[in-house]
């Protein structure tokens, strides 16, 4: 099974510094990264789960639920692809990878490249 560690500690510790974010500092960007960074993860765990569907798009709640925002589609995403690696259940890996071939390499790397948003994010909105 696929170890998505890297991925729920960083939504988590970014979702916690968001959480405790003044309200200037979330008006100045930081809830605008966050939400982009939130509506990007939330893409690809629908990806994954429900392939060949359109993927619906997080709506905006407001400045003080980004945080909640981002750990929701972080650990989304994490099961998603949890389930992809392992090989388990019926969705597979079709969804998983950029030509939407799966793989477990495929899946790897959409693991790296979630944990790089993350980071990217969270330099970008300074928390």
């Amino acid at each position: 099974m696929l170890d998505v560690t890297p991925l729920e500690t960083a939504v988590d510790r970014l979702a916690d510094r968001l959480r405790a974010a003044p309200r200037s500092r979330l008006r100045r960007g930081a809830a605008e990264q966050g939400l982009e960074l939130a509506r990007a993860l939330a893409v690809r765990a629908q990806r994954i789960e429900f392939p060949g569907r359109e993927p619906l798009v997080m709506p905006e709640a407001g400045l003080f639920t980004v945080a909640d925002q981002v750990a929701v589609a972080g650990h989304d995403l994490a099961a998603a692809l949890r389930g992809a690696g392992g090989g388990t259940g019926d969705r597979g890996t079709e969804g998983v990878g950029t030509d939407g071939g799966g793989g477990a390499e495929a899946v790897a790397a959409e693991l790296a490249e979630a944990v790089a948003l993350v980071g990217a994010a969270a330099r970008r909105c300074g928390c």
